[in-house]
């Protein structure tokens, strides 16, 4: 009758796995708590409910855009050091134990 659902089925937007999405989960996160508790705050300060929900919701997204800024870059760095270190990597196993790699100690020596 029912299906069990199945626990590692994934959310998908517009066609792609959020899952897969580097820094996506962390994003929302940090931006929905932020915005929930700058919202808070606001309403307690103010007591002006649409004004705080203004205030909550500018500073999810403020928070959201900011952190998913951030997280991709350093995504974006790691990524670049990691191909550099492959490729090195590739280029010591291809040159292990022939004249380049004897004259390349000598140059680094």
């Amino acid at each position: 009758m029912d299906e069990p659902v199945d626990p590692s089925k994934s959310f998908i937007i517009f066609g792609r796995d959020i899952s897969q999405i580097p820094c996506f989960r962390n994003s929302f996160l940090y931006g929905i708590s932020g915005g929930i508790g700058v919202g808070v705050l606001t309403f307690l300060g103010t007591s002006r409910a649409h004004l705080s929900t203004h205030v909550g919701f500018g500073s999810f997204f403020c928070g959201t855009i900011i952190y998913w800024m951030g997280c991709r870059y350093q995504w974006s760095a790691k990524r670049f050091e990691q191909q550099q270190l492959r490729e090195a990597m590739r280029r010591q196993a291809l040159y292990e134990g022939t004249q380049v790699e004897r004259d390349l100690d000598l140059k680094s020596a």
